[in-house]
């Protein structure tokens, strides 16, 4: 069991994520980590992760990127399943390009599979995790300039997976969408005036906002400061 948080808005999100994070540590602590893209400056996305608990995030946020002040990010406390508690495993994901970030609670069942396929279009893996295939995956998918947009791309990825999941994901190609699905594993979207913030477990969004929506299994939802779509891994609005 891991708790995931993501926020996309216009205040920044560095606090929020990790405030949310300590209100689910009680769902993981083995490690901890976030990803932030960049309001203003380069606009890349910023990871920090450590192994332990959501305090030494938090203190390493402190002492080697203080000046994070994206307005889009997600965050994730782990347990441990697939892959040693060692920072390189610790969530958040990017894949070999470095285009998609992930966090990701449940069990992807065929990964190894679609880990093997990957490899031979040539992708390269760091990890042992099964987020970082997924991760992966949406990353081979994505193509906008070809309609494969970030929605369409995890839509497409989903329809391949085998197994539980309930995933934030975001691309420094579309720096103003945060993509999130669930099957099998808990994930509420918190809707607040200008912002969204997604948790694993409704203790993180509480503070921020009393309206949200439950998300069934197979959903997935495409959020943007403006607005918000719902619809299926296979499209169905």
């Amino acid at each position: 069991m891991c708790g995931i948080i993501a926020y996309i808005g216009t205040r920044p999100c560095r606090d929020i994520l990790v405030e949310g994070l300590k209100r689910m540590e009680y769902r993981g602590y083995d490690s901890a980590g976030v990803a932030i893209t960049q309001t203003n400056g380069d606009g890349t996305t910023r990871v920090c992760k450590t192994v332990g608990r959501v305090a030494g995030l938090e203190k390493k946020l402190d002492e080697e990127q203080p000046s994070l002040n994206g307005t889009i990010g997600l965050a994730h406390t782990r347990w441990a399943t697939h892959g040693a508690v060692t920072d390189p495993n610790t969530h958040p994901h990017t894949d070999d390009t470095g285009s998609i970030c992930l966090v990701h609670n449940g069990i992807i069942e065929n990964y190894i599979s679609l880990k093997k396929l990957l490899e031979e279009k040539g992708r390269r893996f760091t990890t042992e995790t099964d987020t970082e295939v997924l991760a992966t995956l949406v990353s081979e998918l994505y193509d906008p300039e070809n309609g494969m947009d970030l929605e369409a791309a995890v839509q497409a990825a989903l329809r391949e997976v085998t197994g539980a999941y309930a995933i934030a994901v975001m691309s420094t190609r579309d720096p103003d969408t945060l993509v999130v699905a669930r099957k099998g594993s808990p994930l509420i979207v918190g809707i607040g005036n200008g912002e969204y913030i997604v948790a694993s477990d409704g203790s993180a969004i509480i503070s921020h906002t009393a309206q949200a929506m439950t998300l069934d299994d197979y959903s997935v939802v495409r959020l943007t400061r403006d607005g918000l779509r719902t619809s299926t891994i296979d499209n169905v609005e």
